[in-house]
């Protein structure tokens, strides 16, 4: 069967969304329990390019429901397991899942994202300078553009900092053409207060495009 996210055992009933093809149930233990799509075949979700696709969204739209209602560990997309090993891992590593779950309660993983300005590559030089005063403006130009990224380079290293106080367990993946996005667990109830950092963080950073992601499950800290 095909394995969502684990969660506490719910006290009380909670709303079940659709799930990539058909319906989703809960196989329980005594206080742990794992969201399941029983009917999802292997062939359902790798038959085409497109339907791959489709299913990732599904999997990842069904616990963003299920996390709006209770902490979740969310699994990774394509996670096939027969049911009695599912109901023995839920038993077997019960402890260790409820200590992360009672952790993760009423937080979120939130996606700082840092797009570096563009600094101008080439100098404005009018047509009427030439000789030495051309090489001239091109050489200031060329300062000034070092001194830019080394700026650039000092305001990521700072806000990195500061984002180490505030969320000791921050994450920092790769950049992507220079792109950074660093993920952090912040308390729901805070969202106001960490946009309103947000604010804080961009002004600090002239040279960075600051942006914050809204609240989703935990991804990366479980």
């Amino acid at each position: 069967m095909y394995t969502y996210a684990f969660l506490e055992t719910p006290k009380n009933p909670i709303d079940l969304p659709c799930g990539i093809v058909g319906s989703l149930e809960l196989v329980e233990t005594a206080r742990l329990a794992a969201l399941v799509e029983p009917d999802l075949a292997l062939e359902n979700v790798h038959s085409s390019d497109r339907q791959l696709l489709q299913a990732a969204l599904d999997h990842d739209r069904v616990i963003r429901e299920i996390f709006e209602q209770t902490a979740v560990l969310p699994l990774q997309f394509g996670n096939f397991i027969q049911r009695e090993d599912l109901v023995n891992h839920l038993k077997s590593r019960s402890t260790e899942y409820l200590e992360k779950l009672t952790h993760l309660r009423d937080k979120a993983e939130y996606t700082l994202k840092l797009t570096p300005r563009a600094i101008a590559s080439e100098p404005q030089i009018p047509s009427e300078v030439t000789g030495k005063a051309y090489f001239l403006a091109k050489k200031q130009h060329y300062q000034h553009q070092v001194e830019q990224q080394q700026q650039q380079q000092q305001e990521l290293e700072d806000l990195l900092a500061a984002i180490a106080k505030l969320f000791p367990n921050s994450i920092r993946s790769a950049a992507q053409d220079g792109v950074e996005r660093i993920y952090l667990l912040g308390n729901r109830q805070d969202d106001a207060l960490l946009h309103a950092q947000l604010q804080g963080w961009q002004s600090q950073c002239p040279h960075w495009e600051v942006t914050l992601g809204d609240a989703l499950p935990p991804y990366h800290f479980v």
